[in-house]
C-alpha cells in the first residue's frame, strides 16, 4: 500500500530448510529458526515443501473452495467472504488434509515443540484465498498463546497481498521494557497510525470500485461495506467506526491525547517498527507467534492468492474462545486433534528425489 512504508525484503527473516535423513529439520536449521522466532516473532523457512508436495496442498484448497457447502471462517473479513472478495474457510479433517498438516508438523517438530506440548490442540486448518477487490485488513494481533503457520502452495507476488508483519512486536517476558519502557504504548501508537491510513486506503479503493469494470460491486455491497450493522472488524465501515463498535480501529482510538502522541512520535514510529510484506515462494512456510502485529493486505492482482494455514495452541485455551480468532471445521470440533496426534499420524510419502534435494540444500 502506497500510504505505508512497507519493505518487501524478507531476507533477514528467512532460513533455508535443510532436512536430515529422517526428514526433519537439521539441528543447525532448528537453532536458526528458533533464534528468528525469539528475536522477530516469525521465521520464513524456504523450500520446506517440494513442488509436488505444495501441489497436493493446492489441490486440497481447490477442492475445499469448490464445495458449495464449505465451512467459511467467521473471525475476520466476513463481508469479503460474503461478496467473494476473499474465501477464508476451514478445511475438513479428511485423511488427506490431516496427512498434509502432519507432514509439516513432523518436519517442524523441533521448532514447534519449543512452544507447544504434544497435548496442545490443533485450533484450525484453513485456506486463506484473496481475490481482486478485497479489503486491506487492519494491523492486529490474533489471540495470544498460539503458533500459526502459513504454507505457500504456489508463488505469491507482492501484488497478491502476502501477509504484512511487524517484526519484534510479539509479547514475551520483559518485552514491555523495550524502547525505554514504552514498548506497549508505542506499538499501540504505531498500530493506530497504520490503521488510519488503511481506513483511508480502503475508502478510496471502495469508491473507485463503483466504476471499475475489473471489480464491479455486487448489489448491496457498497452499503454493506460502509454502513452495515453486521459484525466485521476489517471493513471501512463508517457507521461502526463512528459508533466505536470496531475493536480493531474506531473513532474512540483517536482522542485528543492520542492525536497529540501521534504527532509527537510521527517520525520515530516507522523507524522503531518496520513493516515487512511477505511474498513467499512456492514451498515456503511461515511460522509466527499469534500476538505478532500483522495484517492481510488487499489483493491488487487478477490472480487469486491462495495460502494454506494452520494454528496450534501454546497454552490452554477454552474451546469457547477458539472462535475469537479461529474457525475450526465442524469435523475438527467433533474429533479434536492435538499436536501429538499430528506427529504420530502418517505423513506424505517422501520420495528419494525429494529427500536428496532437501539434503543437498
Amino acid at each position: 500500500m502506497n500510504d505505508l512504508k512497507v519493505s518487501n525484503d524478507t531476507s533477514a527473516y528467512e532460513v533455508p530448510a535443510a532436512l536430515d535423513a529422517q526428514g526433519r529439520l537439521t539441528g543447525a536449521c532448528v537453532r536458526q529458526a528458533l533464534t528468528m522466532m525469539d528475536t522477530h516473532g516469525l521465521v520464513i523457512l524456504t523450500d520446506l515443501l517440494s513442488d509436488a508436495e505444495a501441489d497436493i496442498g493446492l489441490e486440497l484448497i481447490r477442492q475445499t473452495i469448490a464445495n458449495p457447502d464449505r465451512s467459511q471462517c467467521s473471525f475476520a473479513s466476513e463481508t469479503d467472504n460474503r461478496y467473494v472478495r476473499r474465501d477464508f474457510c476451514s478445511l475438513p479433517s479428511t485423511p488427506a488434509v490431516t496427512r498434509f498438516a502432519a507432514t509439516m508438523c513432523q518436519r517442524l517438530e523441533d521448532v514447534i515443540s519449543e512452544y507447544c506440548g504434544r497435548s496442545r490442540p490443533l485450533l484450525e486448518v484453513a485456506t486463506f484465498t484473496s481475490y481482486l477487490g478485497s479489503s486491506h485488513q487492519y494491523i492486529h494481533r490474533d489471540p495470544s498463546g498460539v503458533i500459526s503457520l502459513f504454507a505457500a502452495v504456489e508463488d505469491v507476488s507482492d501484488e497478491q497481498g502476502g501477509t504484512v508483519f511487524v517484526p519484534g512486536t510479539h509479547a514475551y517476558g520483559g518485552s514491555d521494557n523495550a524502547h525505554g519502557g514504552q514498548a506497549s504504548a508505542l506499538m499501540e501508537l504505531f498500530r493506530t497510525q497504520c490503521n488510519w491510513r488503511i481506513l483511508v486506503h480502503n475508502l478510496k479503493k471502495l469508491w473507485s470500485m463503483r466504476r471499475d469494470d475489473a471489480t464491479p460491486l455486487a448489489p448491496g455491497e457498497f452499503w454493506d461495506r460502509l454502513f452495515s450493522r453486521k459484525w466485521d472488524q476489517h471493513q471501512p465501515n463508517l457507521l461502526r467506526f463512528m459508533l466505536g463498535k470496531n475493536s480493531q480501529f474506531s473513532l474512540r482510538n483517536l482522542g485528543p491525547r492520542m492525536l497529540w502522541k501521534l504527532y509527537r512520535h510521527r517520525k520515530a514510529l516507522s523507524e522503531l517498527f518496520p513493516l515487512v510484506q511477505t511474498a513467499p515462494r512456492k514451498g515456503s512456510v511461515i511460522l509466527y507467534r499469534s500476538d505478532l502485529l500483522h495484517a492481510g493486505p488487499d489483493n491488487r492482482s487478477p490472480v487469486p492468492r491462495q495460502i494454506f494455514g494452520m494454528s496450534i495452541a501454546r497454552d490452554i485455551i477454552d474451546t469457547k474462545y477458539w472462535h475469537d480468532g479461529y474457525s475450526p471445521h465442524p469435523s475438527l470440533m467433533a474429533q479434536p486433534l492435538s499436536f501429538g496426534d499430528l506427529l504420530d499420524h502418517p505423513a506424505l510419502p517422501a520420495t528419494s528425489s525429494v529427500l536428496n534435494h532437501r539434503l543437498s540444500a
